[in-house]
């Protein structure tokens, strides 16, 4: 097939998308797809050699403009090319495929005010939301995603996605196929792991045998960091812990705040990293207390790499865990007592050892393998359709 993909930029050290989009193209290519690429701005040394590239010069300007601009950039451009299947993967409308990693922007807009564990703030923060052209304008352009006239097929990762167009579009599952995430496990072969986590770990200054656990993600509000550092003050002090925060460089109020707590101490803060693989090989599971992801990369990372997960129900990844085999779904990440129960007891050597055996058969029950081959037969599908509609 000659497949087109539209996303503004791919830069996958970056993760979420940008990574998974490296990887699908790569995928693609072995099996002699034609893969063109419609964005922005690349890096080609983590994409295919055949990979097509069409620049879309997008001038910059006002946050709630760019998404229309890069849209209207991709329709034109396509316009001029014939491809057997197009695929948008966020704010663009009209290919024959639409695969929304991110989730709704209604349901993000809904969740973000989680963040807030006071109820009073989140009711203010709904009513700022209201003067935040950003917002009208997202909300406004997902629903001519969606609801305008030219109708996409549209891919989701999981059920809580699946239900969110339910609940804030009304657009049942029959109008949806559900192919969860998955992440290319090559990235993360390594015949000398054990040299690596030793080097890593000794680069962090602690011992082989104290439990760490890793926090992944470049917006540290949405995915729980803060919550995480309030959890830290309900682990016993006799049971050992460290949590390795890798993400964005500036981390200096959650320093603050870990150091008002007088939990500063059990924190490794490494800021950003191309690739957090050698962290992951380093850790003993991740926790990813976010208050919101469709379906969140690093849990499908940590499982390729053997690592138990404490995460939320705010996360369609949390739908391939089996609790408390693998890890735990917390219901509320700014309940302390419960994150810390968990953390609690993945200081428990006997536990990890047998929740690290779970996790990766979890990791091996659904590969990328099977969601290549689910995705390849969407885009059948819509190539038919499209041939059919001729």
């Amino acid at each position: 097939m000659n497949i087109a993909l539209c996303y503004e930029s791919v830069l996958p050290s970056r993760g979420g998308c940008e990574t998974y989009i490296g990887d699908l193209s790569r995928r693609l290519a072995k099996d002699g797809h034609e893969v063109h690429l419609y964005a922005c701005r690349w890096d080609a040394t983590a994409l295919p050699p055949s990979m097509h590239y069409h620049q879309l010069d997008v001038p910059k300007g006002m946050r709630f403009l760019r998404p229309w601009r890069f849209g209207r950039a991709v329709e034109k451009a396509l316009a001029e090319r014939v491809h057997d299947v197009t695929v948008g993967f966020d704010k663009t409308w009209g290919q024959d495929v639409l695969y929304p990693q991110g989730g709704l922007h209604k349901a993000s807009v809904a969740h973000n005010r989680r963040k807030h564990a006071n109820a009073f703030l989140r009711i203010v923060a709904s009513i700022a939301k209201w003067f935040d052209p950003a917002g009208w304008s997202f909300a406004k352009l997902e629903r001519k995603q969606y609801l305008g006239d030219a109708r996409s097929m549209v891919v989701v990762n999981s059920d809580m996605v699946q239900r969110h167009f339910r609940e804030f579009y009304g657009i049942g599952p029959e109008k949806l196929r559900v192919v969860r995430s998955a992440i290319d496990p090559n990235r993360f072969e390594a015949g000398d792991r054990d040299d690596l986590r030793k080097s890593e770990r000794t680069s962090w200054n602690i011992a082989d045998d104290l439990p760490v656990g890793l926090f992944v993600a470049m917006n540290y509000r949405l995915k729980g960091l803060a919550p995480l550092i309030r959890a830290l003050t309900q682990v016993p002090r006799d049971a050992s812990l460290k949590i390795a925060v890798v993400g964005h460089p500036k981390f200096g109020r959650y320093e603050r705040l870990a150091e008002s707590l007088g939990v500063r101490d059990r924190l490794i803060f490494l800021g950003f990293r191309p690739s957090p693989k050698n962290a992951y090989f380093a850790a003993d599971f991740l926790v990813h207390p976010t208050l919101y992801d469709p379906c969140s990369l690093v849990v499908l990372e940590a499982l390729a790499c053997g690592l138990p997960v404490i995460t939320t129900r705010f996360n369609g990844a949390s739908e391939l865990l089996n609790p408390p085999s693998n890890g735990f779904v917390i219901a509320d990440p700014h309940d302390a007592r419960e994150l810390g129960d968990a953390l609690t007891i993945l200081t428990d050597p006997a536990y990890r050892a047998d929740a690290t055996i779970a996790a990766r058969a979890a990791a091996q029950a659904w590969t990328f393998e099977q969601h290549y081959a689910a995705l390849v037969a969407v885009f059948e599908e819509a190539r038919t359709r499209k041939q059919s509609a001729r």
